[in-house]
């Protein structure tokens, strides 16, 4: 059995928190000791990858791992995964004594992770906002010990290692060393008498149901956050936060790029030659009257001021703009065609001076070749 993290949870190095915890729930329940009973292996499993997930859930822990392997975790010798500080708490750890006598504080509980929730919309929603629900399986906190962790009727007691404190000290040489307590992993307090709905951990998996409002403008990859619907922290911690990231559908009209609408337009060659109006539809769901000056040419954009997105969090709105496409006609009545054809008996040229400028200085270069 590996012993590297991300093989036992069978995920990449770069998998983001919602792949690891869903892989993390399928394995445990395969290898979970109530399904295998009697099985060491399984057991050993188990144990194995809970260890792996209560780390690499953990922002901080997993850096700490993805840096320096389970060599982050061994301060001293100590017991499983602990609470892996930066250069300052490493500093006061060692010089603590010399500068006051250091912090002497309890590290508690850790608050829960944050979680991740990818929400697609449409480019209509994106324009006009919209307000949703959706359904997430978060680690809540458990209503039986109320997130303590403890027993009904029970409550968790000062550790008897670090006296309550969650760190323990040691002298070595001239040098006082203090670390995570290996018996409450920095708690300060250990559960003797653990609530069976949660198994101690103060929190259980549960699906949650949640009010979303997305404000109109919205773009791809906008992320909204909702304050403490993350994962429920352990034995009663804070939850993390739920941070949702929109996603816009592909639209069959319209391109955005900021506050901006593109789309393209086809007419008719008489309307590009005459002129003439077209009415195109916005996504504010208005028909916007467009003027075609005669003699236009495929690629001319027309904008139309205030047609576009709204302004996230503020005021106005952006522009439409519409790409002309000069459609040639496929399908010709006999009348039709003896039109085209007096036509074209008529042309001069300056009808059309970039087709006439174009095939004339492809002349001149063949006189000058042959010359």
């Amino acid at each position: 059995m590996s012993d590297d993290y991300y093989e036992l949870l069978e995920v990449s190095r770069t998998a983001d928190d919602g792949t690891i915890k869903s892989s993390y729930r399928k394995l445990a329940m395969r290898y979970h000791p109530d399904k295998n009973p009697g099985c060491a292996e399984s057991e050993a499993k188990f144990k194995a990858i809970s260890e792996a997930y209560d780390v690499l859930k953990d922002p901080q822990k997993r850096a700490a791992y993805d840096q320096y392997g389970k060599a982050a975790f061994q301060n001293g010798g100590g017991g499983g995964p602990q609470d892996f500080g930066g250069f300052s708490d490493i500093f006061e750890n060692i010089f603590g004594e010399f500068m006051g006598g250091g912090r002497g504080r309890q590290r508690g509980p850790q608050r829960g992770a944050d979680l991740r929730y990818d929400l697609e919309i449409t480019l209509e929603e994106a324009y006009h906002g919209k307000s949703t629900e959706i359904e997430v399986e978060v680690s809540a906190r458990c209503g039986p010990c109320e997130g303590s962790g403890a027993k009904p009727g029970t409550s968790a007691t000062a550790c008897k290692t670090c006296g309550g404190h969650g760190q323990v000290r040691a002298q070595q040489g001239f040098f006082v060393m203090e670390r995570t307590c290996p018996t409450c992993q920095g708690a300060g307090r250990v559960i003797s008498d653990p609530c069976t709905a949660c198994r101690g951990q103060g929190r259980v998996d549960k699906a949650k149901t949640l009010a979303v409002t997305i404000p109109a403008g919205v773009d791809d990859g906008t992320r909204i956050r909702l304050s403490g619907e993350g994962e429920a922290g352990a034995r009663g911690a804070p939850a993390g936060d739920l941070y949702i990231f929109l996603h816009l559908k592909r639209h069959p009209v319209f391109q955005r790029d900021g506050t901006t609408l593109f789309c393209h337009a086809p007419i008719s060659f008489t309307t590009a030659a005459l002129g003439g109006t077209i009415t195109v539809p916005g996504l504010d769901r208005v028909g916007h009257e467009l003027r075609i000056p005669a003699g236009i040419q495929s690629g001319k954009q027309i904008r139309q001021r205030g047609a576009g997105m709204p302004v996230l969090n503020g005021r106005g709105t952006g522009d439409l703009v519409v790409q002309i496409e000069v459609e040639t006609p496929t399908k010709l009545t006999a009348r039709q065609r003896a039109l085209l054809e007096e036509f074209r008996e008529t042309e001069t040229g300056e009808e059309s001076p970039e087709s006439s400028g174009f095939f004339a200085k492809l002349k001149d270069m063949w006189d000058d070749l042959t010359d």
